[in-house]
């Protein structure tokens, strides 16, 4: 009776925590959502640049299907040309939009590695510190700040699919729809990034482990694959894929590079940053000493769990079950082993192509703590925690200050100067000054960024409703000299290389230019008697434009006094008069202008005195 009653306790006690599982979900969710946002925090995109500025103008200058489906390109991913082209028609011209929907599309790639860690490892909890992990990796650089991220979480989303419905398929007993399932996203995912083409082989591997005799399995992964290089060779003319930085990999690819690629990819996945610089943000032998602790302490737990592991499966007297986790580790090896080697082939290698395999690595950890506790009931958590829980745990929290120190590092990658330039001149352009900055002429002094005619003539019109920002020029310049006055028609910008930005120096210039004592305004009125200083141009000349809208009644003059010179009276015999006045070049010359006349009906006095005329000045 006890026993009985002891059973329905526990049976009843499943259907309660079974009835409620969908809170902790929310809660273990909410909380990815929470920390995706924390840790990406100082991440902006407020310009875009290069391939983000590219791709952005394809979308505002091709039709649809020109864009979605590029025929004759390098390239044909009509996949992700369709999700881009989606995307950019609902952010516009709110470029600020691109970070947070980057953000929330990787947490939600996070809440399905939760999700599958936690079938795999049969808890919660270790399904948790999977999102977490993959959240926090220093590898989600590119997938947050850059517009083509969205690219790189495809693929990976996609990838991981195809390799959790291949693990179902050969753990399910009716496993046939997921075969399916991974058939369709290795087509699509082909498309989003031609370099998972490598997974092909893992289609027919489930196939030999499951010894499926069904034409129709062997017929879909096969079609999938043929499929792929029929319409890749009619839509680019070749089956190979295209390298990285415009490069081919049959031109470049090095078997000697290759392998030293991969080893560096397996140390990236441990933790090190196997790599230069401008690739990882601080290499493994420039981390500083408690860093690199941190990281082979963390390895130490993650030995901890494949030793056990290991150590398990050969004791393991079950052949059938024995055979099933072996074959389930060949699928993980050889998933994370494809995915390295395809991103060994080519000049480099980039941490963003790591990131899937790091996310294989931490599915991978989460089944082997499921098989290290099979067998445990879930409500023993101290014997589900002790040792293989404690081992996950203290990997996490010993990566958790690795993975924050190097995302601190983030200003030294390559591509995160140049975004945080174009961040810069968005700011101090459209930022400042709206819809009121097309139509204007932006002066830069100096050109050390490089900046090419594309984005000069580009950049500003990704902030345009239109597309066209019209009326808006870019020209660089030397110094504040190679410009005369400064008009309401102008902006002067100056680098600031030590920030990685510019500086919006508009008004300095102008007053440096212009420098306006009282009676002359901003608008060219002027005032009966006004005092100002205008620095000459490079023939020292001083044009003047001088509109009376008034009547004239007769004997209007204008008295003009400049520096020390004797004044010169210039009669006023129609409603717009010129005058220049000639100075050395460069020169700072102070003028008084005195009228004889006013605006009789004007409503509106500024000064002490009465506005008389409108005065246009061109230094030159």
């Amino acid at each position: 009776m006890e026993t009985k009653e002891r059973s329905r306790t526990r049976i009843g006690f499943s259907r309660m925590e079974k009835k409620y599982e969908w809170k902790d979900h929310v809660i273990f969710m909410g909380i990815l959502l929470a920390m995706a946002v924390w840790v990406n925090r100082n991440i902006e995109i407020k310009g875009l640049y290069m391939d983000d500025l590219y791709f952005w103008s394809c979308y505002g200058e091709q039709g649809f299907l020109q864009y979605v489906f590029p025929l004759g390109s390098t390239r044909f991913r009509f996949l992700y040309y369709l999700a881009a082209w989606l995307e950019m028609a609902v952010v516009g011209n709110h470029v600020n939009w691109f970070v947070p929907f980057n953000i929330l599309l990787n947490t939600a790639v996070a809440w399905s590695v939760y999700l599958i860690g936690r079938r795999l490892s049969r808890s919660k909890g270790i399904g948790f510190l999977c999102g977490f992990m993959y959240l926090i990796s220093r590898m989600a650089y590119y997938q947050i700040g850059q517009v083509l991220g969205l690219m790189e979480t495809m693929a990976l989303w996609m990838a991981i699919g195809i390799l959790w419905y291949l693990y179902r398929y050969m753990n399910g007993e009716d496993g046939r729809k997921y075969y399916y399932l991974s058939c369709a996203l290795y087509f699509g995912v082909c498309f989003v990034h031609e370099r998972y083409m490598v997974l092909f082989p893992l289609l027919l591997l489930v196939l030999l482990i499951k010894r499926s005799k069904n034409l129709a399995e062997w017929g879909s992964g096969l079609v999938s694959f043929l499929l792929v290089q029929v319409i890749r060779a009619f839509t680019i003319g070749s089956v190979l894929p295209a390298g990285t930085g415009g490069t081919q990999v049959a031109d470049t690819f090095s078997l000697a590079d290759t392998v030293r690629y991969g080893l560096s990819q397996i140390a990236y996945v441990f933790g090190m940053n196997a790599g230069p610089e401008h690739l990882n943000g601080r290499p493994w032998g420039q981390s500083p000493l408690s860093i690199r602790i941190l990281v082979l302490l963390a390895d130490v737990a993650i030995a901890v769990i494949v030793l056990g592991f290991l150590i398990k499966v050969i004791k393991d007297k079950r052949k059938d079950v024995k055979g099933k986790v072996l074959c389930n580790l060949a699928l993980f090896l050889l998933f994370i082993g494809a995915c390295i080697a395809s991103s060994s082939v080519t000049i480099r290698v980039e941490m963003r192509w790591v990131y899937v395999s790091l996310t294989a690595a931490l599915l991978l950890l989460a089944y082997m703590y499921g098989v290290l506790t099979e067998g445990v009931k879930p409500e023993l958590y101290l014997k589900r925690l002790w040792p293989w829980g404690a081992a996950f745990i203290c990997y996490v929290f010993l990566m958790l200050p690795v993975e924050l120190f190097y995302r601190a590092q983030y200003p030294n990658l390559y591509l995160w100067p140049s975004q945080l330039c174009y961040n810069s001149l968005a700011e101090e352009t459209y930022g400042r000054y709206g819809d009121s900055l097309f139509g204007k002429n932006i002066y830069i002094i100096g050109n050390s960024y490089e900046m090419s005619d594309f984005t000069a003539s580009t950049f500003f019109k990704v902030f345009d409703k239109e597309r066209t920002a019209e009326g808006t020029s870019v020209e660089f310049i030397d110094s504040i000299r190679d410009i005369g006055l400064v008009d309401d028609r102008m902006l002067v910008l100056r680098e600031d290389p030590e920030h990685n930005g510019f500086q919006d120096i508009t008004q300095f210039v102008k007053d440096l230019k212009l420098n306006v004592e009282y009676g002359y305004y901003d608008d060219g009125w002027m005032d009966e008697h006004a005092s100002l200083t205008v620095m000459a141009g490079e023939t020292g000349m001083i044009d003047l434009e001088i509109i009376y809208p008034g009547v004239m009644s007769g004997g209007e003059g204008i008295k003009i006094t400049k520096d020390q010179d004797d004044p010169v009276t210039i009669p006023v015999r129609s409603t717009v008069v010129n005058e220049t006045i000639e100075a050395e070049p460069w020169q700072m010359v102070h003028l008084t202008f005195d009228y004889n006349f006013y605006m009789h009906n004007a409503q509106e006095q500024r000064g002490k005195d009465r506005l008389a005329a409108i005065v246009h000045m061109t230094a030159r």
